[in-house]
């Protein structure tokens, strides 16, 4: 069992995200709540709060509770939301200090958008200097790929330097990757499924989706240049994506909304929304103490909606557990970039040793900003 330890994120009383968490001297897994800095203990507490539906978080894992549906989510937040602060509740409650995080949910699939604009042109302009910076598809739909659930870890899970083949001068080389590089995304859990052949509507996102977490979707830039054309990204990717232990629901972050950028052209009625939203969202990036870039989600291009929306419109269906990744975050600025080939102009990467950690606050309405925690991983020499 691969676990982080628990950090002190004030998480404060009314974000209450979830997570699942192993207490000192246990070994099964509780689903928690973040309250402040401690943890809720809901498996344990669920009796009290919630007692007709405590059979959901019994098992340790958001597994049950994600495929309860949009009715339940918000039966166990309204009753967490009056029950937290009250004194009943102190008696389960643990420093998150003292806790191990582990995975939450069983991920069933993974997919990977390419949703940002600036990142899609920056990339385009180094990877293809001498053509069009987004593809003759990028403004009409949604881009993405199938990634890999087997390597979806939890946050604190040591990321080994990937080898494969790579271009060497004009020949082919196998080795460690050069270039292991960040992409800071917000990823998306999905609880209800939908059934197979029948597209899920833009406009149904809240029905299909719990909520968000962080991600790192680790790239080894050498190994994907080599191999994506034609069919995109393979090994520089499937290696490993860690994810944030703390699962912030949407509802949580209803006060976050705000409009999201002007689509032009205009895309298909099937990605138009009559109130289409993204989330205010900041990502700040650290390598080991040092804040590297800040990317702001509402800059996004496409949003979680049309995601959602793109990724089931041939008939494709979702599985409770899946996860879908905006891809990496980047906005117009040079400072606000996503990824490390963006920073360095493909100059500079990491380099064994080194700790990366990305994190993510929400904006509300009235100006605050809520934490919805963070995602860290060490990169680890190749294998000899």
């Amino acid at each position: 069992m691969v676990v982080e330890q628990g950090v002190s994120t004030d998480f404060g009383h009314t974000t209450l995200p979830y997570c699942s968490f192993v207490g000192t001297g246990e070994k099964r897994p509780k689903v928690g709540v973040g309250v402040g800095t401690d943890v809720l203990d809901l498996t344990a507490a669920a009796a009290r709060v919630v007692p007709e539906r405590a059979a959901l978080f019994a098992d340790g894992t958001l597994d049950a509770l994600l495929g309860a549906g949009r009715a339940a989510w918000g039966e166990v937040r309204d009753a967490l939301l009056a029950w937290v602060t009250g004194p009943a509740a102190a008696r389960y409650l643990v420093p998150a200090s003292d806790v191990e995080l582990v995975l939450p949910f069983t991920v069933a699939d993974y997919v990977d958008f390419y949703a940002s604009e600036h990142h899609a042109t920056n990339v385009g302009r180094i990877f293809r200097p001498d053509g069009e910076a987004l593809s003759p598809a990028w403004k009409h739909l949604p881009i993405g790929y199938h990634g890999r659930a087997g390597t979806v870890v939890v946050s604190g899970t040591p990321v080994r330097r990937p080898s494969g083949q790579r271009r060497a001068g004009e020949g082919v080389s196998f080795g460690p990757t050069a270039k292991l590089d960040v992409e800071a995304e917000i990823g998306f859990v999905v609880g209800t499924p939908s059934v197979l052949g029948q597209p899920v509507s833009v406009e149904d996102v809240e029905q299909h989706v719990f909520g968000l977490c962080v991600v790192n979707d680790w790239s080894a830039r050498d190994v994907q240049a080599f191999e994506y054309v034609p069919l995109g990204p393979f090994l520089g990717k499937s290696f490993a994506t860690s994810v944030s232990p703390w699962i912030v629901t949407l509802a949580a972050l209803d006060e976050a909304r705000t409009d999201p950028p002007t689509q032009h052209p205009r895309p298909m009625d099937y990605l138009q929304a009559d109130a289409p939203w993204t989330l205010d969202l900041e990502l700040t990036i650290r390598i080991g103490d040092t804040v590297v870039s800040r990317p702001p989600f509402a800059t996004t291009y496409w949003t979680p909606a049309q995601m959602l929306a793109h990724l089931t419109i041939n008939g494709a269906s979702l599985r409770t557990g899946d996860l879908f990744a905006s891809g990496t975050v980047s906005g117009p600025d040079a400072d606000q970039v996503g990824s490390l080939l963006e920073l360095h102009h493909d100059t500079t990467y990491l380099d064994d040793g080194d700790t990366v950690t990305i994190s993510a606050t929400a904006r509300l309405a009235d100006g605050r900003q809520i934490e919805l925690g963070d995602v860290v991983g060490t990169v680890h020499p190749a294998t000899a």
